[in-house]
């Protein structure tokens, strides 16, 4: 992905990003490498385009989700955050999750579904500016416990999204 080499937007390694620009620099990429503009040339640059294009592509999605940035910032700090830990949340952060779950799965108007989404997009812009103060800050320890809360969010939202759809 982006490393020290300059990257457009985030060469700096911000958490915040200018997603206009981000979405322009992408968009300049993609007409440098896509593959549909190398289908006359040899193999060798067709190659070439297609491993490049899904560079792009993948750095553009990481980069765009703030989740996924984050994860990726403290990954160039040298700090991960392993799957399935807890990473040592708080007691009254796992309730208000199990409280938003039991709401989700109790939902069955639209109007609740309305009001539990606005809650996870609530907290998850709050997470998203407290983590971006941490980076600010390279409190990395700090940004690490908000991307794990970041990540309950998340699965919040893709429970919403799969309840949204009618089976």
């Amino acid at each position: 992905m982006l490393g020290k080499e300059r990257a457009g937007p985030v060469s700096n390694r911000a958490f915040a990003v200018d997603t206009a620009k981000l979405q322009n620099r992408y968009q300049q990429l993609q007409r440098l490498v896509h593959p549909d503009f190398f289908s006359q040339r040899s193999q060798t640059e067709k190659d070439f385009s297609e491993k490049h294009a899904t560079l792009v592509n993948d750095a553009y999605k990481t980069l765009l989700a703030p989740l996924s940035r984050g994860l990726y910032l403290l990954k160039l700090h040298g700090v991960e955050i392993a799957e399935g830990t807890d990473y040592a949340m708080d007691q009254q952060f796992l309730m208000e999750i199990m409280e938003i779950n039991e709401k989700l799965a109790e939902a069955q108007s639209e109007a609740a579904m309305k009001e539990i989404e606005s809650i996870v997009r609530a907290k998850q812009k709050e997470l998203s500016d407290n983590v971006s103060k941490a980076f600010e800050q390279d409190d990395f320890e700090k940004a690490k416990e908000i991307l794990t809360k970041m990540r309950y969010f998340s699965n919040v939202e893709e429970k919403i999204k799969l309840k949204k759809i009618p089976l």
